[in-house]
C-alpha cells in the first residue's frame, strides 16, 4: 500500500460493485478529511472513526439511489509520482458541475468550488463524480 488515498478509493470502488454497506479502512487523519468532505457532498453516507485499543479504523458508510451507487466514478489526479498543483484561478469544474474535486490547500482540505471562492490553490488530490 503505497498510496492510501487510491487504496481508499479502490475499497469503496469494489464494496459499491458488490453492494455492501460499509467499508473497513485504516484510519488516518487525511482519509477521514476526505471521507467527512464525500459525506458532506452526498457521495457517501457518514464515516466514523472507531478505536479499539490501539488500533483505528475508518467505517464508512456507503450511499446507493435505487440499488445505484452514489458514486458514479472516482478519479486519483495527483500521484505520488506526479504531483498535480493548480493556482485558484485555474481551478476546473468536475463533470460540469456534477462532481467535486478535493484540493489540499494551505488552509486544510477543501472543495474546488470553496477553494476557487476563497483563492485558494493547492495540491488536486481527487475528482468524485
Amino acid at each position: 500500500m503505497t498510496d492510501p488515498i487510491t487504496d481508499m478509493l479502490n475499497q469503496i470502488r469494489n464494496a459499491e460493485a458488490v453492494q455492501k454497506t460499509e467499508v473497513l479502512l485504516p484510519f488516518s487523519k487525511l482519509k477521514n478529511e476526505i471521507a467527512n468532505i464525500l459525506s458532506q457532498n452526498g457521495f457517501i453516507g457518514e464515516a466514523k472513526k472507531i478505536a479499539k485499543g490501539k488500533n483505528k479504523t475508518l467505517k464508512i458508510h456507503l450511499k446507493y439511489e435505487n440499488g445505484v451507487p452514489a458514486i458514479e466514478g472516482a478519479k486519483r489526479v495527483s500521484k505520488p509520482g506526479q504531483r498535480i498543483y493548480v493556482k485558484s484561478t485555474d481551478i476546473k469544474k468536475v463533470r460540469g458541475g456534477f462532481g467535486v474535486a478535493i484540493i489540499s490547500t494551505p488552509k486544510g482540505l477543501m472543495t474546488n468550488s470553496q477553494a476557487r471562492k476563497a483563492k485558494l490553490g493547492g495540491e488536486v488530490l481527487l475528482e468524485v463524480w
